[in-house]
């Protein structure tokens, strides 16, 4: 049965994550092949989320690389038995970096920290202030593509709020305040869509002042996600040409000291809240 041609970021998740099972037990994949009784390509391409894993043979590999962490395996079971989620209905419609940034959403089960130096984070981003973002694209997105790509990026923000799971801290630079994608009035109304996000306990946002010498963090923006277990937590770096994905525990752990960092650097929530509030009050133009 041919592999699939593009796995998504769920399928690939799955796939890296019973590699470095099978690396950590010290194993080879010919050596985990002759345990399974498939071919050392079958391996391949099960740990390139190119093939599908049953529940059975998910549990034949745990055991065949000593491990016995039943969370973990149990959190792996539900990401092979997992049906398709909503942002499906927009494949082929659009690029699937977009989709793969919601499906990282939607695997993430506790808090996200999202980290912006210059631009108000999608899952915060109100109509208006969504469509300047996407018309700053060069060469310009036709406008049905403008259309379809506002109405899913508002989708995600409705889906990932309403879920009583999840909490987003935001860090955001002060530059995020007064850059005016689609112009004064928009930016204006974007900034009092922060002030109402932040007034329950869903959302927190912490920015990060001109007057701070600099700041501790990269310029691309970043989100880290929180798993159901450690080892499934996420980095996703924005890039041009899409996400990045990062799992190493090396690699979360140089995040989540990044992101302490630019945490200490930041106003705290109430004075951030009282300086977005200001700015939008003072904006000009």
């Amino acid at each position: 049965m041919p592999g699939r041609q593009n796995p998504t970021f769920r399928q690939r998740r799955l796939g890296a994550e019973l590699r470095k099972m099978r690396e950590r037990a010290g194993l080879g994949g010919s050596q985990l092949a002759r345990t399974l009784g498939v071919s050392a390509a079958q391996v391949t391409q099960m740990e390139s989320g190119k093939t599908s894993v049953s529940m059975d043979r998910l549990q034949t590999i745990a055991a065949a690389c000593n491990c016995d962490n039943q969370l973990f395996i149990g959190t792996l079971s539900g990401i092979s038995t997992r049906k398709k989620g909503w942002w499906e209905r927009y494949r082929h419609q659009l690029p699937d970096t977009l989709l793969e940034s919601a499906e990282h959403e939607d695997f993430a089960t506790g808090t996200i920290r999202h980290w912006a130096s210059a631009i108000i984070p999608g899952l915060l981003q109100t109509e208006e202030y969504a469509r300047g973002v996407f018309n700053r694209h060069l060469p310009p997105v036709p406008a049905d593509e403008l259309n379809l790509r506002t109405s899913f990026r508002l989708e995600r923000r409705a889906r990932f709020l309403e879920d009583p799971r999840k909490k987003l801290e935001i860090y955001i630079h002060e530059s995020s305040l007064v850059t005016r994608y689609g112009g004064t009035a928009v930016l204006r109304s974007q900034l009092h869509s922060l002030i109402d996000d932040t007034a329950g306990e869903a959302v927190c946002i912490r920015v990060i002042p001109f007057a701070a010498h600099t700041y501790p963090g990269p310029i691309e923006n970043f989100a880290y996600s929180y798993g159901q277990v450690p080892e499934l937590d996420t980095v996703e770096m924005e890039a041009s040409t899409g996400p990045i994905f990062y799992d190493s525990l090396n690699e979360l752990e140089s995040y989540r000291r990044v992101l302490d960092r630019i945490e200490k650097s930041s106003l705290d929530a109430d004075e951030s809240r009282d300086l977005i509030h200001h700015t939008a009050k003072t904006l000009k133009g």
